[in-house]
């Protein structure tokens, strides 16, 4: 049997700049490396949230001049451990499109930057509280799934509201996924009805687990997210969560053969068929 996992989770209340976000979320990960996590993971938005368009565009730099980004390569290195920064909000560089990039970076333990995901579903609703977003005005969406390798297995990476799209998953998870990161800064409204179903429902459906560190609290820029980090195995139970929308760490040991065990009890990824559509 494997050596068991210490993973953390990061829940953050990440201010409106970068040298904020990384003063705040600095404390926490180090708190948790000394606790024994070998992987440690952080929310969307870990570098800065900021949704005012008028100040949005000021506080934003590209990935490799991120005063966050590159503090966080620098402490993932200083303390040797895997850090998932779930993402950071940066120009994408595109011509003709100075929309931001949602990215997850996954830094090893030399602060190298091992793999890089843009989310690929932007959040564009209007909710029955009267709240509307349009991320889509700011973000450019990415265009591919990403799994990256660790040294305890494959992890899928996953932005937020890409967790209502079922087929990111199973692709993830029949590209050799045993781990599925979900790093979101979700709404109190949606958090509060669908959260917790949503992380079950992926890690069962993929026999994967999911691994979800989240923004809680009301945030500079005025928006206010759910919180309740958790960690879901992957037949669906629930490992650890924050109970709360506080900044904390949720910690946990991972048995990385459960993936196996639930995947041979239902093999419904090896079950796929052709159909006609519905009309």
């Amino acid at each position: 049997m494997g050596e068991p996992l210490d993973i953390a989770l990061i829940q953050t209340r990440t201010p409106a700049t970068a040298a904020g976000g990384l003063e705040h979320v600095e404390p926490l990960i180090r708190e948790a490396a000394a606790g024994g996590a070998q992987f440690i993971l952080t929310p969307e938005g870990t570098n800065v949230l900021e949704q005012r368009r008028d100040l949005r565009a000021s506080v934003l730099s590209e990935e490799d001049a991120d005063v966050a980004v590159l503090g966080l390569c620098r402490l993932a290195a200083e303390l040797g451990v895997w850090l998932l920064v779930g993402s950071a909000i940066v120009r994408s560089g595109r011509i003709n499109d100075d929309r931001a990039a949602n990215r997850s970076l996954l830094v090893d333990p030399t602060g190298a930057i091992t793999a890089r995901y843009d989310k690929l579903h932007v959040f564009d609703v209007d909710l029955p509280n009267g709240e509307t977003y349009r991320e889509s005005a700011t973000v450019r969406p990415g265009d591919g799934a990403v799994v990256a390798d660790t040294p305890w297995g494959r992890l899928g990476l996953t932005i937020c509201y890409d967790i209502r799209f079922p087929h990111l998953h199973r692709q993830l998870a029949k590209a050799g996924a045993s781990m599925i990161a979900v790093p979101a800064a979700f709404t109190v409204p949606t958090g509060e009805a669908h959260w917790e179903t949503l992380l079950r429902a992926r890690a069962i459906e993929t026999g994967a687990f999911v691994l979800a560190p989240a923004q809680g609290g009301l945030h500079e820029d005025g928006r206010q997210t759910w919180g309740r980090s958790t960690i879901v195995g992957p037949w669906g139970e629930i490992i650890a969560k924050a109970d709360h929308d506080e900044p904390c760490i949720v910690a946990a040991k991972l048995n990385m053969e459960a993936v196996a065990k639930a995947r041979s009890a239902v093999p419904a990824l090896t079950h796929d068929r052709d159909f006609l559509p519905a009309s």
